[in-house]
């Protein structure tokens, strides 16, 4: 009896080092893993929260993961999670550079329409300052909203050109679409026709 209770507990040192020895032959493995995709994700991370703020942070969150689960001894988990990274950060970087394609068309159509849409209107308001009478449907306070939203305008797209001169495409772009609304209106007071570049 005392034989195969010795034996028993014999196989279950032998399993039990079988799993330890397991488990900590996936501990290099995994650094080697998570160290791979911080240093990938090291290299994108800056364009990417700049562009797409939403899902840098889940890369960033993946990968704190990976590395709590490291740091808890659970080798397999930590595996698991470091192995799906690459996939993630693959992702983001398409997904960015498409993004910046995009921002980068937008800003492209807006910055060649927009300096001539405030010209236009700055010469509109300028002739109509200098009239003896306003034209029909425009009466002086209508004229006053027009006056004020072309500074506005202007002033938006200031801090869009500024921001875009800074390296912050994403910033320009919505200070421009901003701008692109405000003339718009401006437009629209002044019984103007909008061209086809803002509609």
């Amino acid at each position: 009896m005392l034989n195969r209770s010795a034996a028993f507990v014999g196989v279950f040192i032998l399993v039990l080092a079988a799993a330890v020895v397991g488990c900590g032959g996936q501990k290099a493995p995994a650094e080697a893993a998570i160290a791979s995709a911080e240093t990938a994700f090291a290299a994108v991370q800056a364009e990417a929260v700049k562009y797409l703020p939403d899902q840098a942070m889940g890369v960033a969150d993946a990968i704190a993961g990976a590395k709590a689960a490291l740091g808890k001894g659970d080798y397999q988990a930590a595996l698991t999670a470091a192995q799906a990274l690459p996939g993630k950060i693959s992702e983001l970087s398409t997904a960015m550079a498409a993004k910046k394609t995009e921002l980068t068309a937008t800003w492209t159509s807006l910055s060649e329409s927009m300096p001539k849409v405030v010209e236009v209107i700055q010469s509109r308001i300028g002739i109509l300052s200098k009239s003896k009478a306003l034209p029909a449907g425009l009466d002086a306070a209508k004229f006053d909203q027009a006056k004020s939203g072309l500074a506005s305008l202007t002033s938006a797209w200031t801090e869009a050109t500024t921001a875009f001169g800074a390296g912050n495409l994403t910033e320009a772009v919505a200070k421009a679409g901003s701008a692109k609304s405000l003339a718009v209106k401006v437009m629209n007071l002044l019984n103007m026709q909008v061209p086809a570049a803002l509609q």
